[in-house]
């Protein structure tokens, strides 16, 4: 049953109330931050809508001149809307983009997808006096946010502003829809504010249905679209072949799975007849490099740090180490090249799994642990391919290694290939829905 206007109404504004008396938390939260990654401290005034000059873009919802708003939150996101904004602006030569986010790593990730005329800010928060300057300010003439980027608030102040907003690659798990229900009050409008719903799978299309969304189409996953770096996929190789042991990669780490792999790889059996494989850890966020260094330390075992080396080449230090730390910012590719075989950071804790794609598209053969609802269709989709394998914790995970490595991986990097290439097309389909909402030159 549909909740009632003034139960809706009631919702939001007790959910704005919240948002306002935690604003100052909220900027002391971003300031702090900044200690350590500087970008969330350049300007400031763009959190709460404020911008410099009194006048906004004029113009930009001119027939002749649509903005088109990409909302990437954080680095997964900028990548992930990678593709899908060049395949709009392939469609649609001179496009201007307004990029927003609101991490440093989405910041710095999304100015690469920067051309002249686009702009780029920080999302202001969800509070409505900031976000109708935003959209005062730039008025686009659509929305696009990336994934699972409902907010309340700017949807609302979307809809009476007459800005068209779609939810592109949008997914949509089982438990979050179990939490998502327990604030229908508050999300149900939300999500019937926006114009379209491109989603990733059936499944994720039937939830978002259940939660108010409407129209939802079903247009595949953009991650599948996302080509890496050849320049780091060589960069990768080139690590590989100054080593003669094989790399088992921990891609994309989350708090507290560290601790159980280093307790797994170190009471496992030395495998044979193949040399006993090198570590390498690659740490999901930056501010952790020095606490995941630590660990390594705290168990014995010698660590090399990337940021290390030099001219970008493992030197001698680092090829007599057990451990090399990724600590490093926009290398994954690198590293899913320079490996034999990784384990997916993320599903070894109840998180539910980082993106698996990246990997395959990389030829990186994947063990995954049993928590996968992130990507549930494409972890289901990897292991029939045969570009993963599925264990129930870190001593599987170590032991799957060892057998995979010893069997030869050269099998599974194929189909790791063939799976990331066989469901590719994402964006041009999305990029289509999305510029309907354009006017046309």
């Amino acid at each position: 049953m549909a909740d009632s206007p003034v139960k809706a109404w009631l919702a939001r504004q007790a959910y704005t109330l919240v948002l306002r008396l935690g604003t100052p938390l909220y900027l002391w939260r971003v300031w702090s931050r900044g200690r350590e990654e500087p970008d969330y401290r350049a300007h400031w005034p763009e959190r709460l809508g404020f911008y410099r000059g009194s006048a906004g873009l004029e113009g930009s919802r001119h027939p002749h001149g649509g903005r088109v708003w990409v909302h990437a939150v954080s680095l997964g996101e900028a990548r992930a809307a990678a593709p899908l904004i060049a395949a709009l602006r392939a469609q649609r030569p001179g496009l201007r983009l307004l990029l927003t986010h609101t991490t440093a790593t989405g910041r710095e990730a999304g100015r690469a997808l920067l051309q002249p005329g686009d702009a780029q800010s920080w999302l202001p928060c969800d509070t409505p006096g900031a976000v109708r300057r935003f959209l005062r300010h730039f008025q686009p003439s659509v929305g696009v946010l990336m994934e699972t980027e409902v907010w309340p608030n700017l949807l609302h102040e979307a809809r009476l502003a007459q800005v068209p907003m779609v939810l592109a690659n949008a997914r949509l798990s089982a438990k979050s829809l179990r939490q998502g229900q327990r604030f229908a009050a508050l999300l149900r409008p939300a999500a019937q504010a926006l114009s379209l719903t491109l989603a990733q799978t059936q499944c994720d299309a039937d939830r978002l249905r259940s939660m108010g969304a409407d129209p939802v189409q079903v247009c595949g996953n953009l991650k599948f679209d996302m080509t890496p770096s050849p320049e780091l996929l060589t960069l990768g190789r080139r690590w590989r072949g100054a080593d003669a042991r094989p790399l088992c990669l921990a891609a994309s780490t989350r708090e507290g799975e560290e601790a159980g792999l280093l307790e797994a790889w170190l009471a496992a059996p030395k495998a044979s007849p193949i040399p006993r494989p090198r570590l390498l850890i690659v740490p999901r966020h930056p501010q952790r490099f020095d606490e995941v260094a630590a660990l390594v330390a705290q168990r014995g075992l010698s660590l090399s740090r990337r940021s290390s080396w030099p001219d970008h080449q493992p030197d001698a230090v680092a090829l007599g180490a057990d451990v090399w730390l990724g600590d490093s910012m926009g290398e994954m590719p690198a590293y899913y090249a320079a490996a034999t075989v990784a384990w997916l950071g993320g599903s070894f804790a109840p998180l539910g799994g980082q993106n698996l794609i990246e990997a395959a598209a990389c030829g990186c053969p994947l063990i995954l642990g049993p928590s996968t609802y992130n990507f549930s269709e494409a972890a289901e989709l990897s292991l029939a391919a045969g570009a993963s394998r599925r264990v129930a914790d870190w001593p599987e995970a170590v032991h799957a290694s060892q057998v995979w490595l010893a069997e030869g991986a050269s099998s599974a990097q194929s189909a790791a290939r063939a799976f990331a290439r066989q469901h590719q097309g994402a964006s041009k389909r999305m990029s289509v829905d999305i510029l309907r909402f354009v006017y046309a030159p």
